[in-house]
């Protein structure tokens, strides 16, 4: 009863309070009361039940200072029928709220002075670096000065755009907003009601959905903030290349004043380049990783190399072959986009329309020039480096696409060509096989898939890419086709990976930055990535780069050392065996022989200076009269000799001289020169040179004096003034003493005797044999030797009754020899009796001079009383002197023309001919050929790929 009393009591308090405290408001709902006085409340509550533990269980609850301890509340004692007026719990909520604020700022103000503490003892903890200093560049203390800091402020992102990244902490709050809500307004009852009423209006816009739009919306929010943040991952290495291309460029100033070191790419593809002018025995050794792009032909290859380097660098056309050789494509990191060849120190800048033009038309220059006549592709392979910033590095091969049908204009052998320049490149177990297939063809078409799939059978070192995904999706009626060949599920092949790209919308002109937004434009809203049929890192030739380029490196550090242990073994078998073969010798490539022998043929050519003066005019002066003397003695002399008097004979001799001064001689005389210098030349080259002499040098010595003599001409105002000279000098008709009389009467009777043996000869193989070599050496003549020998006795006997008959038989003699051999039973033709008179006059003739000669010994007395009083006459001993000391005069002329002009000029054109050879490398293999020179070429190319490769490896382990 006292117990009822009570908490009626209480209630009324309670009652009392809401009054007082609610004014205008209403009434307070449960959840607004005191936690004192909503505990009393529900002990008498007629749904809740009397149990004193609610009060404890209640408070620890709904009530943020849980931690706290709580006093026990006491509560006055108060008379049935009164009801105070006074707000008791504003007094305790204050006084909790001051208590929490003396809490926290007490905890403030010890946790600052604890953190202060704490950070004074780790300053005293760290040393003075003062000292250290001068280990930090100055550069550093200096970058402000040359890097623009407030550039680079910008550059960064605002904070409007690292807004769009943090979450939305509006939707947050709303959100927690409407939780907080749903757990303070109303009843339990009331918020359960709502939410099974049809009729509410709450429950319009949390709708029930089904499972599938929420997979889509799922997707397409995961499809959007992929996108999102690819986008913001290329902004952001866009910004980080303008500021590494700043650095780089700052470097090529030469701000730090050190030497850069190659990079890792350059150093690898050096390794490369040397392998490929390595001997094709050895090829075999070649298993370092390359990236070999192959595909069918317009697949797209180039085109995804193109995307790759970041420039439309490749010649380009429309159904037709255009990569006709192997080009290999180094990328390499650097601060501008630019291109140049391996053996040109030509750089293109690729960001310039006129230099990618000239880029393109120079490889098609060089792939036409690579392919030999009656060929449509090459073997040999065009080396490029491509720099730029952002490139990943990598070595890249573009292969000839793969053909079908030898079309018209092509070489019989060109798919087999190209299958064989494929396979041997893929044969390679470490190279990673770069498969295009064109996507908007059907893949059956396809034959690259099936080599692929021979060379790799398990697909460890292939990536399928397929191209033209636009023009698939837009062409195949069922998009899950295109998943099957991205799967590989349509033919055998196998890879590591698979990857879609669009390079493009099929127009040339189409720039690497429009292909790339068109490309990523397609993917955002294509159907495969939307249906999952693909997957973002599968497509975009960004993705497919960085792949690639994780692939190329990973197998280059699991082969390059294995590739390093076989080259040394290489190398240890070659220098044993020439240990072996030439122990004495020093080891020299091609090269270096090249360079001896060129020393050598130089010091021969400067040896012909040495050569006497009196040699050459002895040379000459023969060389000149063997050429000149059959038109003297044929065409001068002996038509001079059939006059009748001395003044006719002078007269013919001085015109036939004229005439020949005018048009031959000059012209002969130079060629006998430069024939004798060749054979003076020739002679100094392949001379034998005792012990020294070394046959390896043998091919080129030739080679290069043929090539010498057919580029070298004699000066062309030679002859000019040669003819002037040669003219004074037949001019002149005196003799002055008794010497130079004996020397023409000796040159005389030496080209006459000269002359008669030729002649002597002629008869001899005309008539055959004589009786003596008849006898001896069982020797006959023949049916027509029989006759001329009968002809040859009849014109003998007419000469012997006219020893002054003249040169030309008359018709009646010819008829008159004819009747009479007809008698003996001989018949001839008038044609056979004047060529055997030929030769019968001129025996006659040159002996009949020969004694005439001899008479003109003691003729010198009449000579100078000019033949006055006197029947010799001695005119053709004159002819000769001039013939004679035009010969030495000319001779003389010549060899001032050879020492002081020509022989200079040979040594230049050697010169010259040596610096050509040099170049061609071609010709160095084909002039310096053995064992000797290919086993010291081994050597020296073993010996620079293993240095470069040890070199590459320990580059290798530092960036590690």
């Amino acid at each position: 009863m006292w117990r009822l009393r009570r908490a009626a009591v209480a209630c009324e308090v309670c009652q009392s309070l809401v009054k007082h405290s609610s004014g205008t408001k209403g009434s307070l709902p449960l959840q607004k009361l005191h936690l004192v006085s909503r505990s009393i409340y529900h002990s008498h509550h007629p749904i809740l039940k009397l149990q004193r533990p609610h009060f404890r269980t209640s408070f620890q609850q709904f009530s943020s200072l849980t931690n706290l301890p709580l006093r026990k509340l006491k509560l006055s004692p108060i008379k049935y029928g009164y009801q105070p007026h006074r707000n008791f719990w504003p007094a305790r909520l204050a006084a909790r709220l001051l208590k929490l604020r003396y809490l926290i700022l007490g905890s403030a103000v010890g946790g600052g002075y604890t953190a202060k503490k704490t950070f004074d003892q780790w300053k005293d903890m760290i040393p003075d670096l003062s000292d250290y200093k001068w280990i930090v560049p100055d550069i550093v203390w200096e970058i402000d000065e040359y890097i623009d800091l407030e550039k680079i402020r910008k550059a960064l992102p605002d904070s409007e755009d690292l807004a769009k990244l943090a979450p939305d902490f509006d939707k947050i709050v709303e959100s927690l907003s409407l939780l907080k809500d749903f757990f303070t307004t109303g009843s339990p009852g009331e918020t359960a009601f709502r939410a099974t009423d049809p009729g509410s209006e709450s429950d319009k816009p949390y709708r029930k959905v089904s499972d599938k739009e929420k997979i889509d919306q799922l997707q397409e929010e995961l499809l959007h903030t992929q996108l999102k943040y690819q986008r913001i991952l290329e902004r952001l290495e866009k910004e980080n290349k303008e500021l590494r291309k700043l650095v780089l460029q700052k470097d090529d100033k030469g701000i730090h004043h050190r030497k850069l070191k190659k990079s890792l790419i350059d150093m690898y593809s050096e390794v490369l380049d040397v392998l490929s002018d390595y001997d094709a025995s050895y090829n075999t050794q070649d298993h370092l990783p390359r990236v070999v792009v192959v595909g069918d032909q317009s697949a797209g290859k180039t085109s995804v190399l193109e995307m790759i380097a970041q420039a439309r660098i490749f010649p380009r056309g429309s159904g037709e072959m255009m990569t006709r050789s192997p080009v290999k494509v180094t990328l390499s990191e650097g601060p501008h986009h630019v291109a140049l060849f391996k053996d040109s120190s030509r750089e293109f800048d690729l960001t310039k329309e006129e230099d990618l033009a000239a880029l393109r038309h120079e490889i098609e220059l060089r792939m036409r020039k690579n392919v030999k006549e009656g060929c449509t592709v090459s073997p040999e392979t065009i080396s490029l480096n491509v720099k730029g910033p952002g490139l990943q590095r990598m070595v890249l091969v573009d292969l000839p696409g793969v053909i079908n049908t030898v079309t018209s204009g092509m070489a019989p052998d060109t798919k087999e060509t190209i299958f064989s320049i494929s396979k041997a490149y893929m044969q390679n177990p470490n190279a990673i096989i770069l498969c295009i297939q064109d996507g908007s063809v059907d893949a059956e078409r396809s034959i690259v898939t099936d080599l692929v799939s021979q060379m790799d059978p398990h697909g460890r070192r292939t990536i399928f890419v397929l191209t033209k995904v636009d023009l698939a999706e837009k062409n195949v009626a069922s998009p899950s086709r295109i998943q099957q060949i991205i799967e590989g599920k349509l033919f055998p092949m196998k890879a590591l990976g698979y990857f879609a790209v669009v390079t493009g919308k099929g127009n040339n002109s189409e720039s690497i930055e429009a292909i790339r937004d068109y490309e990523e434009e397609f993917f955002q809203n294509s159907k495969l990535l939307k249906t999952s049929m693909l997957k973002a890192h599968q497509v975009t030739t960004r993705n497919l780069s960085l792949a690639v380029s994780d692939c190329f490196w990973k197998m280059v550090r699991e082969s390059v050392e294995q590739q390093a242990d076989s080259f040394k073994a290489t190398r240890f078998n070659l220098e044993t065996e020439w240990k072996n073969n030439y122990p004495r010798l020093r080891e020299l490539d091609r090269d270096e022989l090249f360079e001896k022998a060129k020393n050598e043929i130089l010091d021969e050519v400067i040896s012909l200076s040495q050569v006497t003066p009196k040699h050459w005019e002895e040379i000459l002066q023969q060389s000149l009269w063997e050429r000149v003397s059959t038109h003297v003695i044929e065409n001068i002399y002996l038509p001079a000799a059939q006059t009748m008097n001395s003044g006719t004979f002078n007269t013919t001799v001085d015109i036939k001289l004229k005439q020949w001064t005018d048009k031959q001689l000059p012209n002969k005389a130079v060629e006998v020169a430069w024939e004798t210098l060749q054979e003076e030349f020739s002679r100094f080259m392949t001379e034998p040179k005792g012990k020294e002499h070394d046959d390896i040098f043998d091919k080129l010595k030739e080679a290069v004096k043929e090539e010498t003599i057919k580029r070298h001409k004699w000066n062309d105002f030679a002859e000019d003034s040669l003819r002037v000279i040669q003219h004074n000098a037949l001019e002149d008709r005196s003799i002055s003493d008794k010497q130079q009389w004996d020397a023409a009467i000796y040159f005389m009777e030496e080209a006459l005797q000269a002359r008669l043996k030729d002649t002597e000869n002629a008869i001899e193989n005309m008539v055959g044999p004589d009786w003596k070599k008849r006898w001896l050496y069982w020797k006959n003549r023949t049916q027509e030797q029989c006759v001329h020998n009968e002809t040859k006795n009849e014109l003998e006997k007419m000469l012997k009754c006219n020893e002054e008959h003249p040169a030309y038989l008359a018709s009646d003699e010819i008829t008159t020899v004819r009747k009479n051999l007809e008698s003996r039973g001989v018949e001839v033709d008038p044609s056979l009796i004047k060529d055997t008179w030929h030769q019968v006059y001129r025996r006659h003739f040159l002996k009949t001079a020969l004694n005439h000669c001899n008479l003109c010994r003691r003729g010198f007395y009449y000579y100078q009383r000019h033949f006055v009083d006197s029947e010799l006459e001695c005119n053709d001993v004159v002819l000769f002197w001039r013939i004679q000391r035009m010969l030495a005069i000319t001779a003389n002329t010549l060899r001032q023309q050879l020492t002081n002009t020509e022989v200079r000029r040979l040594e230049k054109n050697v010169k010259e001919v040596l610096e050509d050879f040099a170049e061609d490398s071609e010709k160095k293999v084909k002039l310096l050929t053995g064992k000797r020179a290919q086993l010291a070429e081994d050597l020296k190319k073993v010996r620079e790929i293993q240095e470069k490769l040890d070199a590459f490896i320990e580059a290798l382990h530092q960036e590690k």
